[in-house]
C-alpha cells in the first residue's frame, strides 16, 4: 500500500456520507488532508473509512441540532465544507431547517471558532422568489450564512450526475414509459458530480475564491427530453414518453412522500419545470481551470447497467454523427 503524505491539514466536511461529500472526501484524503465526517447513521459512513490512510478519516456522531456537537466538529479545522441538504422533506426536518436554519448555525460557529475558510454548496436557481420550496430556502441559506460568516464560498451546482446518482438511473431504469413534465421542454445544464468535488477540493488551497460565488454547471445545454433521448441511445431501447401535467404530478408524488423513502418528491416535480439561469458576474469551472465533462460522454458509466446483455459492451454511438435520437413516442 502506498501511503499518500500528509498535509497537515484538515477539513470538515458535513453532509459526507451524501451523493457529493463521498467524491469530496475522497479528493480531500488522496492529497493528504485529515477529514472529518460528522454523521448520523454508523452505517453510512462506514465506507468512507478507506479512502484516506490509516488516521485520515475521523468520525463524529453529531446532531444537527446540538450546538456542541457541531464545535467539536469544526474546531480543530482549516477549512469547513457545508454539503448538508435535502432532497425532500421529513418529519424530523423541514426544508428550512436543513438549509436555513443548519446552515446559520455551522457558519455562526466556524466564525466563533475561529474556522479560516467555508465553504457552503447551495443550489443553480437557489431564488427566494421560486415556486421552489427547496431553491428558495437554499436562497434564503445563503443570506444567513454569508451574514454569519462574510467570507464564504458560496458553490451552486446544477443537477448532479454519476454512479449511484438519482438524476440518469431514474431515466435508465424505467422501462417502456417515462413520464415526462413540461414536455421535456425544460433546460438543464447536468454536471458530473466528480467534476463539482474536484471545484471543491481545489478551493482548499486557492485563496482566490474566497468570498466569490460559484455556478458550477455542464459544458451542454439540454432539454430534458434530449437527455432521455442520450439514455435511450446508450442503452439502446426504445420508449413510449407521456406528458405529465403538472397538477397531476404533484398529487400523485404527494402521495408517494407518505413512503419512508420518496421515490420522488412534490418540491422535485417543480425544479423539474424550472430551466437553468446562470447568474451574470458569477464565477464557474473556467475560472477554477476545469474543464467538465461532457454528458454524451460520461453517461455510459452510469447507465450501462441498464442494457440488455447481447450488447452490454458495445461502444457508444458516435457523437460525431449529430444529435443522439431515439425512436420515442411523446403523448
Amino acid at each position: 500500500m502506498v501511503l499518500e503524505a500528509v498535509s497537515g491539514h484538515i477539513a470538515t466536511v458535513f453532509g459526507a456520507t451524501g451523493f457529493l461529500g463521498r467524491y469530496l472526501v475522497s479528493k480531500l484524503a488522496k492529497h493528504g488532508t485529515q477529514v472529518v465526517i460528522p454523521y448520523r447513521d454508523e452505517d453510512a459512513k462506514r465506507f468512507l473509512k478507506v479512502t484516506g490512510d490509516l488516521g485520515q478519516i475521523v468520525s463524529l456522531e453529531f446532531d444537527a441540532r446540538n450546538e456542541q456537537n457541531i464545535i467539536e466538529a469544526v474546531r480543530h479545522s482549516d477549512i469547513v465544507y457545508n454539503l448538508i441538504g435535502r432532497a425532500y422533506e421529513t418529519k424530523n426536518f423541514k426544508y428550512s431547517q436543513v438549509h436555513v436554519d443548519v446552515a446559520g448555525r455551522i457558519a455562526a460557529i466556524c466564525r466563533e471558532q475561529g474556522v479560516s475558510r467555508l465553504v457552503h454548496v447551495s443550489a443553480l436557481n437557489a431564488d427566494v422568489n421560486s415556486p421552489s420550496e427547496f431553491l428558495k430556502t437554499k436562497a434564503l441559506g445563503e443570506k444567513v450564512v454569508k451574514a454569519a460568516f462574510p467570507d464564504v464560498t458560496i458553490v451552486r451546482p446544477g443537477w448532479l450526475y454519476g454512479i449511484d446518482d438519482k438524476f440518469l438511473n431514474r431515466m435508465g431504469m424505467t422501462e417502456g414509459y417515462q413520464f415526462l413534465i413540461n414536455r421535456g421542454q425544460t433546460r438543464v445544464r447536468p454536471v458530473h458530480v466528480e467534476d463539482v468535488a474536484r471545484a471543491l477540493e481545489k478551493m482548499e488551497g486557492d485563496e482566490s475564491t474566497v468570498g466569490q460565488t460559484y455556478e458550477l454547471f455542464g459544458s451542454q445545454e439540454y432539454t430534458f427530453g434530449e437527455v432521455h433521448d442520450i439514455v435511450d441511445s446508450l442503452i439502446k431501447r426504445r420508449t413510449v414518453r407521456i406528458n405529465v401535467p403538472t397538477r397531476i404530478a404533484l398529487r400523485f408524488t404527494k402521495l408517494l412522500s407518505l413512503l419512508p423513502w420518496p421515490y420522488i418528491s412534490p418540491d422535485e416535480i417543480i425544479r423539474m419545470g424550472i430551466s437553468d439561469q446562470i447568474s451574470p458576474g458569477a464565477k464557474t469551472f473556467e475560472d477554477l481551470g476545469i474543464a467538465p465533462k461532457d454528458l454524451e460522454a460520461s453517461a455510459l458509466t452510469v447507465v450501462r447497467r441498464y442494457r440488455q446483455n447481447s450488447w452490454f459492451d458495445a461502444p457508444p454511438p458516435d457523437p460525431r454523427v449529430g444529435k443522439f435520437k431515439t425512436d420515442h413516442i411523446v403523448y
